[in-house]
């Protein structure tokens, strides 16, 4: 880069680089070409000549197992020795004072220190910073001697300048962040300074610093040793990328803690006896003693790869600290400035008022949620599934941050009981409780982050977030106003018989039978990884679209085709649960295992023969199986309730061989019945309607997209409206979001309406391609959306009242051609 490029950029951005942003990103970094990653606290992403020059070195070299006199071992051994000295050098850490243990992440070199700690006889009492990662917080565990979580600066001041005098013999540990993970605040590293001078050395009172978040994007500097914390935690890959590895970096004067430490591992020993007696030598030095079995000696050698290419393409930290910096302040500056048409401020931070960019006070992450117009809070898995729908990559959440994000957020400990109770866990869709945030959203820049990023992620607020008049969002469109007549009937029905796989469509002119489960042989199956056991879902198995599943009852057999129709790539599965004798498969001994089913813990059968497993794992490229919902199970049901009072009824033989059994009888109540469910998200049936699909397709297209299928959004009915002549124009989209129940039919069988379907981007894959695309999700969000939710589609059952209905169990059925008769909320 030229002095006359560089003094035309804005301070600090990209100065000192190689190459201007853009040319670098291009060159560099074509894995973010098509998208804008904003979540470099996690990882920052690697360099393609990092790679490419780590493939060199192996393809050049022979390296062997360290613990070996071979001339392959030695290079091997020189190398780590070499990239160990190295790496202490990039910390200004003078190897006479410093050593560094490899490990395989900042967790990993925490738990070494605790677990050294605890050992001792006299155990050790931990205090801890409230802004500290999880990792960090865990290592209260191993404190016999107790804990204390510091919720202030100040406090840690005034416990520094009055240490308890009654710990004189039990060793202390002080741990907290240079830089919170959560929203970049960076603490004072003169703390460690600080407790040293005030204890002295010999009152075994040690300090741990996780620096895993600072040297993301900012040098580290252990130059004077008097200041520099006895344990310094990081990871190597929130640096440069990869390789996936971390350190732990000791000051040699606290080395002596590891001296109890009693687990000692290959190549930490110098001698062991096993017979007469329990006895080994520890070797004396540190990471010697430390570095258990043989080393991750390959990703150690590609460290010194990372440290070439990151030197050569940002020339320094203090480099990367600047842009990063820049950027951060500017983003933080927009959004900060967002309101919405009345005034009301759109972004809420968890920063402080003021966080000071300029004097390296504050890293270059942003915590935030965001607000309506109105003042209520957005919630974090919403912005993030949107996010990803258009390709910006952010960080949701508590962060891993449990104490900052509570703080933060107003939670006590207390509530997050209760929230526990009441069923969060982490990482779900519990966005809000008792009116306020569970989770912060989070944005981090880095080395190669640059200003389009910044105008992509601020164009996306502004698009999605931003209110700009009274009103946006609209539910019902005014022209479903006239609902005086019925004029509705069924376009189409559609089985999905494996979950997140393609649809069934219901031949015309046949009549398909209802169950209180949903459709007959909806949802009866799934495929589940063979690892973890979780079902696979189309969010995250896209190509599960092109697996085409037909349910012939002619032959009994369930159809299935992956892709293209080819004899290689057609299965079929017996209908019949008992049935041995299968076409083309030697199935099956159906075997019970656990699976999860969206969050639900449920048992299934699983298809044990290896063909079918491997028809489906080659085709998706997943190792998974086949596995079926058994019968009258009872083990999910919808959480969407409607009162329902049912009757006494005989049980009659179903007309679909293998379907499920008819209902068990259960005797007259007032209480409501729950909904029984098989392996659908929420609700036994979903109802979609093709005006309102017309209409959300001519708010696409009038931004210049393309229009969606209605199959996008994998409804198992579609209902049509008939409309006289005079109306022929006049479609009513929406309307049914008024329904509260219908009946189907010239029997008039009976549904009740359980609520709106609340969308993810699963509706942004194509059906018939399996590709993914923006919208319809976009759009949604734009106009569909209900409180925090984005809705489409309304989730039904068959009604089931008692003798009332006038519909016997095995008569339910319903065909394309039938008419729909609404009833409505008003």
């Amino acid at each position: 880069m030229t002095d006359t490029i560089l003094d035309e950029c804005p301070l600090g951005y990209s100065r000192g680089y190689s190459d201007d942003i853009d040319v670098l990103r291009e060159r560099e970094y074509p894995q973010l070409s098509d998208t804008t990653y904003l979540d470099h606290a996690g990882t920052t992403p690697y360099a393609k000549s990092l790679i490419d020059s780590f493939s060199r070195d192996l393809s050049a070299n022979l390296f062997g197992n360290p613990h070996s006199l071979s001339a392959s071992s030695q290079r091997s051994t020189q190398r780590v020795d070499d990239i160990r000295l190295r790496t202490l050098r990039f910390f200004h850490a003078d190897p006479d004072h410093f050593d560094l243990v490899f490990v395989a992440n900042a967790t990993t070199a925490i738990k070494l220190v605790a677990e050294a700690l605890r050992d001792d006889p006299h155990g050790f009492w931990y205090g801890y910073h409230v802004d500290a990662h999880t990792s960090l917080v865990g290592a209260r565990e191993l404190a016999t001697a107790g804990s204390r979580c510091f919720t202030t600066d100040p406090e840690v001041e005034e416990w520094i300048a009055q240490p308890d005098p009654g710990r004189t013999r039990t060793a202390q540990l002080f741990a907290f962040p240079a830089q919170s993970n959560m929203n970049g605040r960076r603490l004072p590293l003169r703390w460690c300074k600080q407790i040293r001078a005030k204890t002295k050395e010999d009152a075994r009172v040690y300090t741990l610093l996780d620096a895993a978040s600072l040297v993301s994007s900012s040098s580290l500097d252990l130059s004077d040793v008097s200041s520099a914390p006895d344990f310094t935690v990081l990871s190597f890959y929130k640096i440069f990328g990869f390789p996936d590895l971390g350190a732990l970096i000791v000051r040699k004067h606290a080395g002596h803690v590891f001296a109890q430490r009693r687990f000692f591992g290959g190549g930490t020993v110098d001698m062991v006896l096993t017979r007469e007696a329990q006895w080994h030598a520890k070797k004396a030095c540190v990471h010697e003693a430390l570095e258990d079995g043989t080393l991750p000696f390959h990703n150690i050698i590609a460290l010194d790869s990372a440290f070439e290419t990151h030197a050569r393409l940002y020339g320094s930290m203090d480099n990367v600290s600047a842009h990063a910096r820049f950027l951060a302040k500017s983003l933080y500056d927009r959004l900060a400035a967002l309101r919405h048409f009345n005034g009301e401020r759109v972004c809420h931070f968890y920063m402080g008022r003021s966080p000071d960019f300029a004097n390296s006070a504050q890293g270059p992450i942003l915590a935030f949620n965001l607000r309506s117009s109105q003042g209520g809070w957005i919630g974090k898995s919403e912005v993030e599934r949107l996010a990803n729908v258009k390709n910006v990559q952010i960080r949701s959440g508590t962060l891993c941050n449990p104490g900052g994000a509570a703080s933060q957020l107003g939670w006590s400990g207390t509530d997050m009981l209760r929230h526990f109770s009441a069923g969060m866990r982490c990482g779900d869709d519990n966005d809000i409780m008792d009116e306020r945030p569970t989770g912060i959203l989070r944005v981090s820049l880095g080395a190669m982050s640059n200003r389009s990023d910044v105008e992509a992620f601020m164009a996306f607020v502004e698009e999605f977030y931003v209110e700009k008049t009274p009103n946006v969002c609209s539910v019902v469109s005014p022209a479903a106003e006239d609902s005086s007549y019925a004029g509705f009937y069924v376009e189409s029905l559609a089985v999905y018989p494996i979950k997140s796989c393609g649809a069934f469509k219901v031949p015309d002119g046949q009549r398909w039978e209802v169950r209180r489960e949903g459709l007959a042989w909806d949802r009866e199956w799934c495929l589940i990884h063979q690892g973890t056991g979780v079902a696979l879902s189309q969010k995250k198995y896209p190509r599960m679209a092109l697996i085409r599943p037909t349910i012939d009852l002619a032959r009994g057999v369930l159809r299935v085709v992956c892709g293209e129709y080819s004899p290689e790539q057609t299965m079929e599965i017996s209908l019949q649960r008992e049935d041995a004798d299968l076409v083309t498969t030697t199935l099956c001994n159906n075997a019970a295992k656990p699976s999860t089913v969206c969050g639900d813990q449920v048992v299934v059968q699983v298809y044990s023969s290896a063909t079918v497993s491997s028809f489906f794992s080659t085709f998706l490229g997943v190792p998974c199986t086949l596995a079926r919902f058994p019968p009258q199970s009872a083990t999910r049901y919808t959480s969407r309730s409607r009162p329902s009072i049912r009757h006494h009824r005989p049980a009659e033989e179903s007309p679909m061989p293998g379907s499920f059994p008819p209902d068990t009888p259960v005797s007259h109540t007032p209480e409501p019945t729950p909904t029984p469910i098989l392996l659908s998200n929420e609700s036994p049936i979903l109802l979609i309607s093709r005006s309102s699909v017309n209409r959300l397709n001519e708010t696409i297209k009038a931004g210049a997209k393309k229009a969606v299928a209605a199959d996008v959004f994998r409804a198992n009915i579609i209902v049509a409206e008939n409309l006289p002549h005079q109306l022929a124009n006049t479609e009513r989209p929406y309307i049914e979001d008024r329904w509260t129940s219908f009946t189907v039919g010239p029997d008039r069988l009976p549904f009740d309406v359980l609520g709106p379907c609340q969308r993810c981007q699963m509706v942004c894959i194509d059906q018939y391609s399996g590709a993914r695309r923006d919208e319809p999700f976009s759009t949604l969000a734009k106009t569909r959306k209900v409180g925090s939710q984005i809705v489409f589609g309304r989730h039904a059952a068959v009604a089931v009242h008692g003798d009332g209905d006038g519909v016997e169990e095995g008569s339910r059925t319903v065909m394309a051609g039938d008419v729909v008769r609404p009833w409505y909320s008003d």
